[in-house]
């Protein structure tokens, strides 16, 4: 008999045949009344502070609390509680309330037991003798425990772990009790989904941060590297063309000349930042037309050429902001292969690939051993390797490098077009 049942007796509702209850005098009535009530008003009351909870750990705390808040009173103590998660393929302790240091390792594997039928049914599982049961006679906690009940946090078809809780008194967990353990486990599966995505968003946006300060150190010392210096050249010729007037006109013609060299150079490389920070026409024509013009301008200023192969239909099915996600990992790609590779040719292709878009960057360069360089990245200043790495994800993408000494480098990209083929890509390669 559920709580809201005992409630409709307590008022005098019509009793079912087949449990009948003692005739209650009007006090006991109402004292039963306001103890159920009581004890919904605590259900609330936890439900509503545990949703409004956005830290992962404090939701464990509060679903197991708000359990012992609920179930605990005066004459009856003794209620142990856990919440596992799964780490792996195991199911890890992550939060208790009554069990010993010794437990709090105790690694669960879900495959015997009661354990294993709660995870393959997805429905609450309760035992009358924890201690013989084959992974919950684990933790020394169950053993003083004459009942467990095992409780799965499960959303749709995916498992995320269970509630566990026990008790001296077999008697003590009741229908009324489990009914309540139940509602307080999917609140809490609740809670904790909105806990993880709070979490992620928090870790997204600090990635976010660290990205565009990365980009400001860039371009900064883009800036020291190139415009700055040049125009600190173009002062100093200046100077000295001034002085040449006077004494040597040819001359002074001939310096000119090299200072107005030196500042359309300057004038393209102020260009080409502009250009990389801020390609407009990406927007204005779209993904193609912009990494032909990054081509032109790599041409341009270092005489590198980028071959760039994009599929029409490729372009056209994948949205404006992912587009532009791709163009920067082109960008950092091929500046990559230009300053550390020495390539000659580095070629860029986007072609379909079932339900996915295959981006390649490939280069005739020097190479290099990819696990040397991704043991030691901490140790070196640049972060293109990360750039491309967090860039990839952002479309939820799957990045992998293949090179050599000697044999030049191809970076492959994986992007999803649907959200099917990202579940299946993500599943696949995790």
């Amino acid at each position: 008999m559920g709580v809201l049942d005992s409630i409709n007796q307590i008022l005098g509702g019509d009793e079912p045949k087949a449990e009948p209850a003692p005739t209650l005098g009007v006090d006991q009535r109402v004292r039963r009344l306001e103890a159920e009530i009581e004890m919904l008003r605590r259900v609330l009351r936890g439900t509503a502070a545990l949703n409004a909870a956005l830290n992962y750990e404090r939701v464990m705390d509060m679903a197991l609390d708000l359990a012992a808040s609920v179930l605990t009173d005066a004459e009856a103590g003794g209620l142990v509680s856990a919440l596992l998660l799964f780490d792996g393929d195991e199911l890890q302790l992550v939060s208790s309330r009554g069990f010993l240091r010794a437990d709090l390792n105790t690694e669960i594997p879900g495959r015997a037991g009661v354990v294993e039928k709660a995870m393959s049914t997805g429905q609450l599982e309760i035992t009358s003798d924890p201690a013989a049961d084959p992974e919950l006679g684990r933790l020394l906690a169950l053993r003083k425990c004459s009942v467990a009940v095992c409780i799965p946090l499960v959303v749709g078809l995916e498992v995320y772990g269970m509630m566990l809780f026990g008790h001296p008194r077999e008697d003590y967990l009741t229908d009324d009790a489990l009914e309540i353990l139940e509602s307080i486990a999917q609140q809490a599966i609740v809670a904790l989904q909105n806990a993880r995505l709070y979490g992620q968003l928090e870790q997204e946006k600090q990635r976010m941060a660290e990205i565009q300060e990365e980009a400001r150190h860039k371009l900064a010392r883009d800036l020291h590297d190139g415009p700055a210096q040049s125009i600190g050249a173009i002062a100093m010729r200046v100077n000295f063309a001034r002085r040449l007037v006077i004494r040597d006109a040819n001359r002074a013609s001939d310096e000119l000349y090299k200072i107005e060299e030196l500042a359309r150079r300057t004038s393209k490389e102020i260009r080409q930042m502009l250009f990389t920070l801020r390609p407009l026409i990406l927007e204005s024509e779209g993904l193609r037309a912009a990494l032909k013009d990054l081509s032109r301008k790599i041409d341009e200023m270092h005489s590198q050429k980028v071959h760039v192969d994009v599929d029409p239909q490729i372009e056209s099915a994948m949205e404006v902001g992912k587009q532009g996600v791709v163009f920067f990992i082109v960008e950092e790609a091929v500046n990559n292969a230009r300053k550390h590779a020495r390539a000659e040719h580095i070629w860029v292709r986007l072609k379909p690939e079932g339900e996915m878009a295959l981006l390649e960057i490939e280069d005739n360069g020097v190479g290099f051993d990819v696990a040397e360089v991704q043991d030691n990245y901490e140790q070196r200043g640049s972060l293109g390797m990360v750039n491309l790495y967090e860039r990839a994800e952002m479309v939820h993408g799957i990045l992998s490098i293949d090179s050599a000494r000697g044999q030049g480098t191809r970076i492959s990209v994986r992007i999803p077009m649907t959200v099917e083929a990202a579940e299946r890509l993500h599943r696949i390669g995790g």
